[in-house]
């Protein structure tokens, strides 16, 4: 139905990421909720692959200058926005020097995983929820895209449990096939700084592992991709939590 608040979170969203899945349901999805009549704002992280020129980008001042802390070190936050080319549709870039300016996206030139993906996605999780909040903009629905926007709502049931500004929205989890990797195994102790433990992910801390874990905290997961991989199919299958089989772009609109 039209008239909604929605926030799309994600890791990817053409044209700023190209020949993905993920990228372009995320635009398809996002471009007919607003065609729809809906009010719709989009967050992604600021990679350093991202063209700010191209792509028009300008910081947001009223927006940034907070700091998120992470293991005990202030973080500059900074916002940028920029309009979806050709189109009325405002996205979101969560910024910082320390962790999105590098223009890989994970991993290293020899392909290995960067140390702080963890703090990176604690970073992003956090500076969304934030930002939304000094927006004064209170969604009706989250829909979250990416593993680094399944720390939202784990962050949204634990360390902002008592905050009720997001107590209404539905949040909505799309899986896709990531490549996993491992995470730091100290996430536990930077998680503990926030209050959080018990996370069944923190056995084996991974990208598989957390967006596993934030099937717990949702209130609706869909396939993203149509065909998942083994694993992701496996904890899909087994959730509590309800669920949508894939749907087509055109279709998307009965998750809200």
């Amino acid at each position: 139905m039209p008239n909604q608040k929605i926030l799309y979170i994600t890791t990817e969203m053409y044209p700023y990421q190209e020949d993905t899945n993920m990228a372009a349901v995320v635009n398809k999805m996002a471009l007919k909720m607003h065609n729809e009549g809906n009010d719709v704002r989009v967050f992604m992280p600021r990679f350093g692959q991202i063209s700010e020129r191209k792509f028009q980008l300008h910081e947001v001042i009223r927006l940034s200058g907070m700091n998120i802390i992470i293991n005990d070190l202030d973080q500059p936050l900074i916002i940028k926005v920029a309009s979806l080319p050709g189109e009325r549709l405002q996205v979101y870039f969560i910024d910082n020097e320390e962790y999105f300016k590098r223009k890989q996206y994970y991993v290293d030139d020899n392909g290995n995983p960067f140390d702080d993906n963890d703090e990176r996605a604690i970073f992003f999780a956090r500076g969304v929820i934030e930002t939304i909040k000094k927006l004064n903009w209170v969604p009706d629905v989250i829909h979250l895209n990416g593993w680094m926007s399944s720390f939202v709502p784990i962050y949204l049931k634990t360390y902002y449990e008592s905050d009720t500004y997001f107590k209404d929205a539905k949040i909505v989890l799309s899986l896709y096939n990531e490549k996993d990797a491992a995470l730091a195994s100290d996430i536990g102790e930077k998680l503990k700084f926030d209050n959080i433990s018990g996370l069944k992910a923190l056995d084996n801390p991974s990208v598989k592992t957390f967006v596993t874990e934030s099937m717990d905290y949702v209130d609706m997961v869909v396939k993203g991709d149509e065909f998942l991989d083994e694993d992701l199919d496996k904890a899909f299958n087994e959730t509590a939590t309800p669920k949508s089989e894939y749907l087509d772009v055109d279709s998307i609109n009965q998750l809200y």
